[in-house]
C-alpha cells in the first residue's frame, strides 16, 4: 500500500555519451511536475535523475575522444546538472553510476543473487548491439540484422558471460501484472508487455568479460568479468532508496522499511519497456526484495512525422527553446502536448500556438487584473462576498486533482487552462471598466475583481508544476510571499492582497532557426 505522505519518483538515468535533448527534458519535466504537485500536498518526495557511466559506449566514445572513461562522465554529468539547472528541475538526489557508494551497492546486489543461486556461468552466442548494450535473439533482427530499436548494426559474439535465472520468475511477474492492472501505464505498455510474456523467457547475461569491456563494475565473484550496464544502471533506483548498506551485516535485503524502496513511480520512455517490466522486477525478485509500486512508460517525440534521432541530426535541442521563451514555456509545451504515455509531435507551429494559449489566455488575464485592481482600487479590494468564480475553480480543482493522481498531466494543465478562460469570460460578462464608472458600482466592482484575484490566486497554485518561474512572478504581483498551496489558496482573502500590475508573464517572442 503506498503510503500518501511519501512519494519516491524516478527517472532513468541518462546515459552519458550524449548531450541532454528533448526526450531527456519530457521525461525529467514529467518527473518535476509530479515531484512540485506532491511537495505541495504536503508529501515527503524522493525525486530521483542522474546519469549512467558505465559500458561499451562510454568506453569507446571516450577513445573516440582521446580522454579518459571517467573524465568523459564528469563532462557529461557536469552537462545534465547544467541543463536541469537553466531549466528549472527540483530533484533531490543526482545520482553517477561511477559512484562509490552505488557501485558497493551493485556488488552487494549481484553477490546476494548469486548467493540465492540464481546466477550461473555459461557460454554464449548471439548477436549484440554495442549501441544498445544488449544481445538481440534472430526473431528480434528481422531479415536485415539491425537492432530493433534503433536500426543499428549488430556483430556476431561468443563469449563466456554469468547468467541470471530471470526463466524463473516469468510465471510470478505475468501474475504480478495481471493482480495489478495499474501497475504498468498506459493500459497499451501493459499488454505489450503481457504480449511478451508469452513466449519462454530467457535468462538474462549479466556480465561481460574484462577483456572485451573494461569500464564496468567487476562482479564479486570473478572480477576477470563486469557487470552488464543494464543491471548496473537498474540498481539505481536502489542505491539512492538507502535500502541496501554494504557495509551492515545484514545489509537491509531482508528489511527495507525505513529506506525509500520500493519507488512509488519510475518513470521512461516506451523504449526501455523491456528492461523497467521484465528485467528489473525479477531481478528484484531475485534479490527477495519488493517491486516499484508503479512504471509509466510515454511515448516518443517525433520532429513532423520522423522520429527523433540524433543520427537524422533532427533532434531538438530544449536548452535553445530556453534562451529564446524561458523555460517554463518549453515545460509548458511538452507537458501540455504529449498526452501522457502516447506519442507527440514537434514543430515550431505547434510550439507556438502552445506558447500563444499561454500569453493570450493566462497572460492576459493577469495583465489585465491587475492592471484593473491597480488602477481601480490602488491594488487592494474592499470587502466583498468573492464567490462570482467559485463554480469553476472547484471544477479545475477537482480535475486537476483527479488527472495529476491518474497521471494524466496534460489533462491536468488543460483544465487549469480552462479556469483562465472561465475568468476571462468572467472580465467580459462584468465588465468591470463599466462599474468603475457607476457611482454605485463600488461593491460589484469589489466582488467582481476580488473573485478575478481568487481565481488567479489559485492558478499559481495549479500550474506551479508546469510553470514554476512565471507563477513565482504572478505570486509577487498579487502581493503573496510566494506560490501557495492549493490548501493555502483556499484560505487567503482577496482583500488582504496588496496587488501590483503584473509585467507581461509571456511576452511575444519570435521562434526563431
Amino acid at each position: 500500500m503506498s503510503d500518501p505522505d511519501r512519494r519516491y519518483l524516478t527517472t532513468p538515468i541518462y546515459y552519458a555519451s550524449g548531450e541532454p535533448h528533448i526526450g531527456h527534458a519530457y521525461t525529467t519535466f514529467l518527473a518535476d511536475a509530479l515531484a512540485r504537485y506532491h511537495r505541495q500536498a504536503g508529501a515527503r518526495v524522493l525525486f530521483l535523475t542522474g546519469t549512467d557511466e558505465h559500458g561499451q559506449k562510454i568506453q569507446e566514445e571516450a577513445k573516440r575522444r582521446g580522454v579518459e572513461p571517467q573524465e568523459l562522465c564528469d563532462a557529461m554529468a557536469g552537462r545534465f546538472r547544467e541543463a536541469w539547472a537553466e531549466l528549472n528541475i527540483s530533484y533531490d538526489r543526482f545520482i553517477r553510476t561511477t559512484e562509490t557508494e552505488h557501485q558497493q551497492v551493485v556488488r552487494a546486489f549481484v553477490q546476494r543473487l548469486m548467493d540465492r543461486g540464481h546466477i550461473y556461468e555459461a557460454e554464449y552466442e548471439g548477436w549484440y548491439s554495442v549501441h544498445e548494450e544488449r544481445f538481440f535473439t534472430e526473431k528480434e533482427l528481422g531479415p536485415e540484422r539491425t537492432d530493433p530499436i534503433a536500426g543499428r548494426p549488430v556483430e556476431r559474439i561468443r563469449e563466456k558471460n554469468f547468467f541470471f535465472r530471470m526463466s524463473r520468475f516469468q510465471d510470478d511477474l505475468i501474475r504480478h501484472i495481471q493482480e495489478n492492472p495499474e501497475w504498468i501505464r498506459p493500459e497499451n505498455r501493459r499488454n505489450e508487455v503481457l504480449g511478451f510474456l508469452q513466449n519462454p523467457l530467457s535468462d538474462l547475461s549479466i556480465s561481460r568479460p574484462r577483456s572485451r569491456l573494461e569500464w564496468g563494475i567487476p562482479l564479486p565473484f570473478d572480477e576477470e568479468h563486469v557487470t552488464y550496464v543494464w543491471v548496473d544502471a537498474l540498481i539505481n533506483y536502489l542505491t539512492a532508496s538507502g535500502a541496501i548498506r554494504p557495509d551492515a551485516e545484514d545489509q537491509g535485503f531482508d528489511d527495507v522499511s525505513g529506506s525509500w524502496w520500493p519507488a512509488d513511480l519510475h518513470l521512461i520512455g516506451k523504449d526501455i519497456l523491456t528492461t523497467h517490466a521484465v528485467y528489473w522486477p525479477t531481478l528484484l525478485m531475485g534479490a527477495g526484495l519488493p517491486l516499484p509500486r508503479q512504471l509509466l512508460a510515454h511515448g516518443w517525440w517525433v520532429v513532423g512525422d520522423t522520429k527523433m534521432s540524433k543520427s537524422l541530426g533532427n533532434v531538438v535541442d530544449p536548452l535553445e527553446l530556453t534562451e529564446q521563451f524561458g523555460s517554463d514555456a518549453v515545460r509548458w509545451f511538452l507537458l501540455r502536448e504529449m498526452p501522457t504515455g502516447g506519442d507527440a509531435s514537434y514543430t515550431p507551429e505547434r510550439f507556438l500556438a502552445r506558447y500563444e494559449e499561454l500569453a493570450n489566455v493566462l497572460g492576459n488575464l493577469a495583465s489585465r487584473v491587475t492592471s484593473m485592481v491597480a488602477r481601480y482600487r490602488d491594488g487592494t479590494v474592499g470587502p466583498a462576498p468573492f464567490d462570482g468564480l467559485d463554480g469553476p475553480i472547484d471544477r479545475a480543482l477537482d480535475q486537476v486533482h483527479g488527472s495529476m493522481e491518474e497521471l494524466r498531466i496534460h489533462e491536468a494543465l488543460a483544465a487549469a487552462m480552462e479556469l483562465a478562460r472561465a475568468a476571462n469570460g468572467y472580465v467580459e460578462s462584468q465588465e468591470p471598466w463599466a462599474l468603475a464608472r457607476k457611482d454605485d458600482g463600488e461593491e460589484a466592482l469589489d466582488q467582481t475583481l476580488g473573485s478575478l484575484l481568487r481565481a488567479l490566486v489559485h492558478l499559481t497554485a495549479l500550474f506551479l508544476p508546469a510553470m514554476p518561474d512565471r507563477m513565482g512572478d504572478l505570486a509577487e504581483s498579487l502581493g503573496l510571499d510566494g506560490v501557495p498551496t492549493l490548501e493555502e489558496a483556499a484560505g487567503i482573502s482577496p482583500s488582504s492582497l496588496a496587488v501590483k500590475k503584473a509585467p507581461p508573464l509571456f511576452p511575444r517572442v519570435e521562434l526563431t532557426d
